[in-house]
């Protein structure tokens, strides 16, 4: 009798696990790091590489040496992912000690400290992104280098929102270039059109549901359609071409599927991925609009990982259960 073990149900296993969920992430962000390469060359390589090797570094020696896990956790894949995000969170030419600080902060303070995956409160490589945005905001938001083309050389410049937030509508690139990636901003931002494939891909493979990506991004359009028809952006550009700029370009795409979307740090429930969905893009475009910052996307997940538990909290009632 010592040899059978009693467990809960489900006893049927789906075959699923974090390993796999977090290849099919990996593999969802592969079109748009494509992109990145060829649009920055050397230096999307270089802040990826360096980003990814740091996080598992420190992961593997905290678990080893500081929790003593038998174990290593490192094999789930989690770390590789984390520093793919950050990496995506980041300019391609800023330097590489700073990405090993951003990932030393998003694996030992974002997860690690907590436990672990799936103890973590706040989405890791966003914590290890704006501690970097608040220590070093010059690099950060500095001159962005930018793509000229497809050619190999490349120049700086500010970034589409910077230039949505205090620019002139001569200055900004067309729909289709921010569609396809031909402008400046992080590795991440470069090409919404590749972000919304690996989005798609991640639905229909079932690792992520509709509703937190369409709540942010229906949340961001209705707030932008009645910003711009108030007058927000430069003067002359129209509302529909801001609505059109303000989802296409920054962080949106990103976060709102791949970000936002995280397991861990997103509610469990329909009605609470919604509602966050909601949070996240109202308080982005509050951010964007009247912020000092011309992209909110980092601090606005963040802000909703705090109110999951509450959100967890609402869920339908159960048959004969009464309402209290």
């Amino acid at each position: 009798m010592a040899h059978f073990i009693t467990s809960p149900a489900p006893h049927v296993h789906s075959g699923d696990s974090v390993r796999r969920n977090m290849l099919l992430v990996i593999l969802a962000l592969m079109p748009a790091y494509v992109v990145s390469v060829i649009e920055f060359g050397l230096g999307a390589l270089i802040v990826a590489a360096v980003s990814v090797v740091a996080c598992v570094a420190t992961e593997w020696i905290i678990s080893r040496f500081l929790l003593k896990e038998k174990k290593q956790s490192v094999a789930d894949l989690s770390a590789v992912l984390t520093g793919l995000l950050l990496a995506f969170n980041l300019p391609s030419g800023i330097d590489w000690w700073i990405i090993l600080i951003g990932a030393v902060v998003a694996i030992g303070v974002g997860k690690m400290s907590f436990g672990g995956l799936g103890q973590n409160p706040f989405n890791p490589a966003l914590v290890g992104r704006v501690f970097l945005l608040i220590s070093f905001p010059k690099q950060m938001t500095g001159e962005w280098v930018k793509p000229a083309g497809m050619e190999a050389d490349a120049w700086t410049g500010a970034t589409p929102l910077e230039i949505l937030s205090h620019g002139e509508a001569v200055d900004l690139p067309s729909l289709k270039d921010s569609l396809l990636g031909v402008m400046g901003g992080s590795l991440g931002e470069v090409c919404a059109l590749a972000l919304i494939i690996g989005g798609i891909f991640l639905i229909c493979t079932r690792v992520i549901t509709w509703h937190i990506p369409v709540a942010v991004i229906a949340t961001a359009a209705a707030f932008a359609a009645i910003a711009g028809a108030c007058g927000a952006g430069p003067e002359g550009l129209g509302t529909c071409k801001y609505v059109g700029y303000e989802l296409l370009t920054g962080g949106l795409m990103l976060g709102a599927f791949f970000m936002a979307t995280d397991y861990v740090t997103s509610p469990m429930t329909a009605c609470g991925k919604l509602i966050f969905g909601f949070g996240i893009g109202f308080i982005m475009m509050v951010i964007r609009v009247w912020g000092n910052y011309p992209e909110g996307m980092s601090f606005a997940i963040l802000i909703m990982n705090a109110c999951v538990p509450l959100l967890n909290k609402l869920r339908p009632i159960r048959f004969g259960e009464k309402k209290k």
